[in-house]
């Protein structure tokens, strides 16, 4: 498994506009059961519910788009990466943050996020 492609993958989903596509990228990166929480969602749960509310999340950023800023650490199954949103191509951005990850068969089991 390489950490770092299977969490741009990941980033990938967010920005990824068709559905469809949106649902192959969640099922490269994401197992069957992943569960996701973050301050606005108490935890979904599967690639259904987690694609739902990227969904809703990209109708409200409008042309904004995720973007890993830094790989901090990895140790065993697990990771800690920081992401930006902001516009394409620039380096600045209007919400940050952090996710932690754990991962099962190569692909992503459990995402915890965290805003700045």
């Amino acid at each position: 498994m390489n950490v770092p492609e299977l969490i741009q993958k990941y980033i990938d989903t967010w920005n990824e506009r068709d559905d469809a596509r949106r649902a192959e990228l969640l099922e490269a990166a994401l197992t069957e059961d992943a569960v996701y929480s973050d301050p606005d969602h108490a935890g979904l749960n599967g690639r259904g519910e987690l694609s739902a509310a990227i969904g809703k999340a990209q109708a409200q950023f409008g042309d904004l788009a995720f973007a890993v800023d830094n790989l901090v650490n990895v140790h065993h199954d697990k990771a800690l990466f920081r992401w930006r949103l902001g516009p394409v191509g620039a380096d600045s951005a209007v919400a940050t943050g952090y996710d932690y990850v754990e991962f099962a068969d190569g692909r992503i089991r459990r995402v915890i996020g965290f805003f700045e």
